[in-house]
């Protein structure tokens, strides 16, 4: 049985549920119909979802109104006006409100990067090769000899499918 969503606000069961596309880029609200009232949601012509972004962050770490970033003299105000900081001061400086922002509209606060599948595959094929060089060798230093030529025909198939001549 699916739950409910709750309110991005508060706790209650969520009713309202907004998306907004900028710049190719989905982010989505979710809000008790209490919430969407007091944020002026129900107002089309009054409304702005990143506005709701930045108050929707639920503990965020208390940014007052006159706090300017030391590097370029920005404000929360300027970054709310033109949806950019100035410069990268400006993450340390309202990093608070930043934070919670970023945390609710991707799966994480840090990028990780992207891999590509074949090199992947290679990195792959390459742990597994050095695993089975290890057990073979301690296969062959406990006589295990039977373990050690089973090792070395999947070391043979491994190195195959790297292009690799087989050990004898």
């Amino acid at each position: 049985m699916a739950h409910p969503l709750k309110c991005d606000l508060c706790t209650k069961p969520a009713t309202v549920h907004l998306t907004q596309i900028v710049n190719n880029k989905v982010h989505k609200v979710d809000l008790c119909e209490e919430c969407a009232q007091a944020k002026g949601v129900t107002d089309p012509s009054g409304f702005s979802l990143a506005d709701l972004l930045l108050k929707a962050s639920l503990n965020p770490e208390p940014v007052a109104a006159g706090v300017r970033c030391e590097q370029c003299g920005f404000t929360q105000a300027d970054f709310k006006k033109h949806g950019r900081f100035g410069c990268p001061a400006c993450y340390d400086t309202f990093g608070g409100v930043v934070t919670p922002m970023l945390d609710s509209m991707h799966k994480g606060t840090a990028h990780t990067g992207k891999v590509p599948q074949k090199a992947l595959a290679r990195k792959t094929l390459h742990d597994r090769l050095q695993r089975l060089e290890v057990d073979l060798a301690a296969a062959i230093k406990a006589e295990r000899y039977e373990d050690a030529a089973r090792t070395r025909d999947e070391i043979n198939q491994v190195k195959h499918t790297f292009g690799q001549q087989p050990a004898r």
